[in-house]
């Protein structure tokens, strides 16, 4: 594996679609691969290391749906409960004036029907309006002012979901996301540096997005055409700015080896954070209703998508393989039928996330395995 492995990572690098890269492999259990190449900082010709601190953006999902978890284990709430349980001015209509029921499980799902729309007026992009510096208060009553895509249940999208949730944990707690998050989560779990925030500025690798001629350092905002038919905005200043509101769709801040403390955590049962038929009903298929909730041959569960049909998928990992990434630049995937969590994390979006990268690192550790 580390040949194929190496192979792959060199090649990105040499072929100029990275900047810099740490990609960590476990099997089992076992350490079987572990590398930081490249630069963190070009500007600064800093290199890449274990320890570099990333932009997480995506990543902070799946550790919003552990805090949610483990708040459900202990019992402060329901997978069932409506989202007006907690948040009782919380209520999105559909295009039609009715307010349905949204439940924890649609949030967690991305079946809410949440719009992923812009809660600010035209004048205001065209101002710079920092829509993060709003409040909660306001973010939520505009979040609350756009139409349900659909009905709760009956779709499948990728929004604000998971932002709503973090504020849920942090009410729960009687504080902020972050306050959830480090109680039930990442303080049991020792992951120092998975913050709200940089915990070590020294340490932060520099962003870069796709450029015609290779990565550039990103702009603050800084954006870049997609492969979905769009475009991707980043503001990778935000990190920086402790005012902002805690996104729980993609606002911290982390290293490869806290998050991988997080996906073995998950593989092996939930540790001391979550109960061994929690994480299995998180890693299984929460959308049995859709027929492809992310995409042909995906489901998707608690944590991320699930591999339903690799086939369809084009995929060499087995069904049941949980996967997703980070915006950023980063991938990661649990497969329970091989014993396997793999994390690729890198300073460069969106190759490291969505590009042939991703799908490289993926195909390599299949092909050793033979």
């Amino acid at each position: 594996m580390e040949t194929r492995l190496d192979a792959v990572v060199k090649r990105a690098l040499a072929e100029n679609r990275i900047v810099g890269t740490v990609l960590i492999v476990r099997r089992n259990g076992e350490l079987v691969y572990e590398t930081a190449q490249g630069l963190a900082d070009c500007e600064s010709g800093r290199p890449m290391s274990l320890d570099t601190i990333f932009r997480l953006s995506s990543l902070t999902k799946p550790i919003v749906a552990a805090t949610i978890l483990a708040l459900a284990d202990a019992g402060r709430l329901r997978l069932d409960d409506q989202v007006t349980d907690h948040l009782p001015d919380f209520r999105p209509r559909l295009a039609d004036g009715v307010a349905p029921d949204i439940t924890i499980h649609h949030l967690l799902t991305h079946t809410s029907g949440l719009s992923s729309a812009s809660i600010l007026s035209a004048d205001e992009q065209a101002a710079g309006v920092n829509r993060w510096r709003l409040g909660t208060g306001e973010i939520f009553d505009r979040l609350a002012a756009l139409p349900l895509l659909f009905a709760p249940g009956a779709g499948w999208s990728y929004g604000p979901s998971i932002d709503v949730l973090g504020v849920i944990a942090g009410k729960l707690v009687g504080g902020l996301p972050e306050d959830a998050i480090r109680q039930y989560v990442t303080d049991p779990l020792r992951m120092i540096d998975s913050r709200f925030g940089v915990t070590d500025p020294a340490r932060l690798a520099a962003a870069y997005a796709d450029g015609a001629s290779g990565p550039v350092l990103m702009g603050d905002p800084h954006t870049v055409p997609n492969q979905w038919g769009s475009t991707t905005t980043f503001d990778p200043g935000r990190i920086f700015d402790g005012q902002a509101f805690q996104s729980g769709g993609g606002g911290m801040a982390g290293t490869a080896p806290d998050f991988m403390t997080l996906l073995e955590t998950l593989r092996t049962g939930g540790g001391d954070i979550l109960r061994p038929e929690t994480v299995a009903q998180g890693l299984a298929d929460q959308t049995p209703q859709l027929v492809h909730a992310q995409g042909p041959g995906w489901k998707f569960g608690y944590f991320g998508a699930w591999l339903d049909d690799p086939a369809l998928a084009q995929s060499p990992a087995p069904r049941g393989t949980v996967r997703w990434g980070g915006i950023y630049g980063h991938n990661w995937f649990i497969d329970p039928t091989n014993g396997l969590s793999v994390l690729s994390m890198s300073n460069t979006g969106l190759e490291g996330s969505d590009g042939a990268y991703r799908d490289e690192v993926r195909n390599a550790v299949y092909e050793a395995l033979g």
